[in-house]
């Protein structure tokens, strides 16, 4: 009888240990963030942390945020909304103008359409998506000018052919 009462405590307390670990879990992350200089490399990483990264390291070549964060106190996407908030685009969240306008001049870098900045950042993680996405959409491109041919079409793409 006590060895049935000792095996379910040990259980019990191996059970509650590794939920406990699992609520801790740390997570590395990477985020494509665009900015210039060593002043933007201060800025990227101080917003990544005040969201809650345990460590964050901006690259100024590569434009790519190292962090590490604790999953039950942010994510990745609150991250970004940070260095949103402090004027940086990143590769899911673009800076408001006013946000952008308010930075230094040495870090206010060449910006890029919300479209390019995503299309840009899926593809620097994973080129085989990127090119079987974008032969899907030149595969789409060319049944729709096809269809261009017919009358009435109210495809977007046989809008901006006749426009044009």
């Amino acid at each position: 009888m006590k060895t049935h009462i000792l095996l379910i405590a040990s259980f019990l307390f191996f059970s509650f240990t590794s939920i406990a670990q699992d609520k801790k879990a740390v997570q590395p992350d990477s985020i494509k963030v665009f900015g210039n200089c060593g002043m933007c490399k201060t800025t990227i990483e101080k917003a990544a942390k005040k969201a809650g990264a345990s460590y964050a390291s901006w690259d100024e070549n590569t434009k790519i945020l190292s962090v590490k964060y604790t999953t039950s106190k942010t994510n990745n996407a609150k991250i970004q909304k940070a260095i949103a908030a402090a004027g940086y685009d990143t590769q899911d969240e673009y800076a408001t103008e006013k946000a952008y306008n308010s930075l230094h001049a040495c870090c206010q870098y060449e910006r890029k359409e919300k479209a390019t900045v995503a299309t840009e950042s899926k593809c620097s993680k994973d080129s085989a998506s990127c090119k079987k996405e974008n032969a899907t959409c030149a595969k789409d491109a060319a049944s729709c000018k096809k269809d261009c041919n017919h009358e009435g079409t109210t495809k977007d793409c046989c809008k901006k052919d006749k426009d044009n």
